[in-house]
């Protein structure tokens, strides 16, 4: 196999890295605890005291997809992750284009990502044949 073209790995580094940037902006947030989080934690339907929980285990995935040869296990965990994000929003019954998917377009950035920067990725998710 060969390696990706530097455009593409580059593209792959930068897409990645919005995700990264929010995911960890979200789990710092659950570490500290501001008001917004304790409130909107709540009015999802969860108790206070999942908060950090959830933040050691966003933490963690965050870093396995951050750290290039553990990319596909941390993508892996990130997409379990955000789809009890979307169960949940679904169970509440939030906006579906503002709330429901949010998660899944984190997700598609998230393998997006790895798609463009990792040729693993791209010889299990040929998008088109090799002629």
């Amino acid at each position: 196999m060969t390696n990706v073209s530097t455009r593409a790995l580059w593209a792959g580094r930068i897409i990645s890295a919005l995700p990264i940037l929010f995911l960890l902006m979200d789990a710092v947030g659950k570490f500290v605890k501001p008001e917004p989080v304790v409130t909107g934690t709540i009015a999802l339907g969860y108790n206070e005291s999942v908060i950090l929980p959830l933040g050691i285990v966003l933490l963690v995935c965050t870093i396995l997809y951050a750290v290039p040869q553990t990319s596909i296990l941390g993508a892996i965990l990130l997409t379990g992750y955000l789809g009890g994000a979307v169960a949940t929003h679904v169970r509440i019954g939030n906006p579906v284009f503002t709330h429901m998917l949010f998660p899944v377009y984190l997700g598609i950035m998230i393998w997006l990502g790895i798609y463009l920067r990792d040729i693993r990725v791209r010889s299990l998710v040929p998008f088109r044949s090799r002629a």
